[in-house]
């Protein structure tokens, strides 16, 4: 890394022009992007008249699909990203979308899975996505190599940002 004297402190130098803003542009985009996918869940469900459960859970169910986690599993495995997770297992347990069952070595930690009313909601979801795909195919919105490189680079966006989380240098 290169380093430019600004007075009395040291500094990175900037990269390739248009860097910091290319980044900070591909940021906001992302959070959009996030927003808009919760939008999206909400109107779908609206439509299919499902007003019991929000978006981020909807994205829950349909990322734990067939397996048995803990609820400490949901963020490690990256099924879940928000902080209040035990708010929505719990409204998912009360809605009937998800069945709960202390473990029985250790008594503390909780085991959650779908049920079947949960595994009906999932496929809605996986429908839905599946619609979106192909509509993006049909209508030439991104093409599957663009989609490969496009994942792979937000992969390595996130190794990035995992590594300064656990080695700040």
């Amino acid at each position: 890394m290169t380093v430019q004297k600004m007075g009395n402190d040291m500094a990175p130098a900037p990269g390739p022009p248009g860097l910091m803003a290319g980044y900070l542009d591909s940021l906001a985009l992302l959070e959009r992007l996030h927003r808009l996918l919760l939008d999206v869940i909400k109107d779908e469900f609206e439509r299919l008249n499902i007003l019991e459960i929000n978006p981020v859970q909807a994205l829950l169910l349909f990322n734990v699909g067939e397996n048995e986690v803990t609820a400490g599993e949901l963020k490690t495995r990256g099924y879940y990203q928000g902080s209040n997770v035990s708010y929505n297992l719990k409204k998912l347990v009360e809605t009937g979308y998800m069945h709960h069952q202390r473990c029985e070595i250790d008594r503390r930690s909780v085991r959650v899975r779908l049920t079947p009313k949960g595994r009906e909601l999932r496929e809605s979801v996986e429908a839905l996505f599946a619609r979106h795909a192909q509509g993006m195919d049909a209508r030439g919105v991104i093409s599957f190599e663009a989609m490969e490189e496009m994942n792979h680079t937000l992969r390595r966006m996130e190794r990035y940002w995992s590594d300064q989380i656990r080695y700040i240098y």
